[in-house]
């Protein structure tokens, strides 16, 4: 399956391509197709369910819990301020 698409370039590039092709050998028209399907023929690549299943696995690793037996010091109050308490503090020695 192809299409056909109409596009308007400037004659910076317009001209580019044509001196381009014309040292290959080709038409534009041919060095414009090549050059758009060498592009997205890397920026289209759709992973297979095998890779994807893969990536997913690496992502679940990372899954885990916390245990936290002491449970102080982890409400917003608290966590409030202790930061009060150390934007006060100037690290000076005494």
């Amino acid at each position: 399956m192809s299409q056909i698409l109409t596009l308007e370039l400037s004659d910076k590039i317009a001209i580019a391509i044509q001196q381009q092709a014309n040292n290959i050998g080709i038409s534009p028209e041919s060095l414009a197709t090549a050059l758009l399907e060498q592009h997205f023929s890397r920026v289209l690549v759709v992973p297979t369910d095998a890779q994807k299943e893969l990536a997913r696995a690496k992502f679940e690793r990372h899954f885990g819990t916390l245990n936290i037996h002491n449970s102080t010091n982890i409400d917003n109050e608290t966590i409030d301020t202790d930061l009060v308490k150390e934007y006060a503090n100037n690290h000076e020695e005494d």
